[in-house]
């Protein structure tokens, strides 16, 4: 009979029992449910700070690729686009090239010259004029020229021609160190068939521009 009011002789002890079962029930749901609020805001926020960062980093990466690309399309243009090596020199020059992009240049200019069918005197009496006007180009061609060697290996006898005699040009002129031949060693462990064609035909170019005698006695100057 619900409409019928019977008087409760506990009604202030099971009052209390209520209150409290109820504050533990609904009190528990509660903070479980904020919990897992803030747990899911917090999960989020964390994977739309992530997919940021990744974002921003792609972008990052991206730039730089489009930058470089660019800039190595710029120069490629610039050298086919030239009558001759002073021409191109002082295009080139007029390029306004961020630190540490020289070697880039650098890089340019051997690349093109190893795709010729033949070696074109072209590219070294160019790689010559940019280390004579400005030594910062030295470092990085000395650094190519040890890298070059040392994957020769890689390289098909055209490309490695064509390097091989770059290089030679550069020594005979004074252009880099010939320090950069201490990583030379003329040995059958340290050496390739590849290596071994590279420092033949490096020599043969330095004894036709300077002369037996007078490589012979550069090589045993210290």
């Amino acid at each position: 009979i619900t409409d019928v009011f019977k008087f409760d002789d506990k009604y202030e002890e099971n009052e209390q029992k209520y209150k409290t079962l109820s504050k533990e029930i609904l009190g528990s749901d509660a903070e479980t449910g904020d919990e897992e609020g803030s747990e899911g805001s917090g999960s989020e926020e964390s994977d739309d700070e992530e997919e940021d960062e990744k974002k921003t980093d792609v972008t990052i990466i991206d730039k730089t690729e489009t930058n470089l690309v660019a800039l190595r399309r710029t120069i490629y243009l610039t050298i086919n686009s030239s009558l001759d090596f002073e021409e191109c020199a002082h295009k080139l020059m007029k390029m306004q090239l961020k630190p540490g992009q020289e070697i880039e240049l650098c890089h340019m200019f051997l690349d093109c010259c190893a795709e010729q069918r033949t070696y074109e005197k072209f590219y070294g009496l160019l790689a010559q004029r940019f280390c004579n006007i400005n030594r910062i180009y030295i470092g990085p061609f000395e650094e190519i020229f040890k890298d070059s060697y040392s994957t020769a290996h890689r390289l098909d006898t055209n490309r490695l021609r064509n390097v091989s005699k770059f290089f030679a040009h550069l020594l005979f002129t004074d252009s880099i160190s010939w320090e950069v031949l201490e990583c030379v060693k003329l040995n059958e462990e340290d050496t390739t068939s590849s290596s071994r064609i590279y420092i033949k035909i490096l020599f043969q170019e330095l004894a036709e521009y300077m002369g037996l005698k007078k490589l012979n006695d550069r090589l045993k100057d210290p």
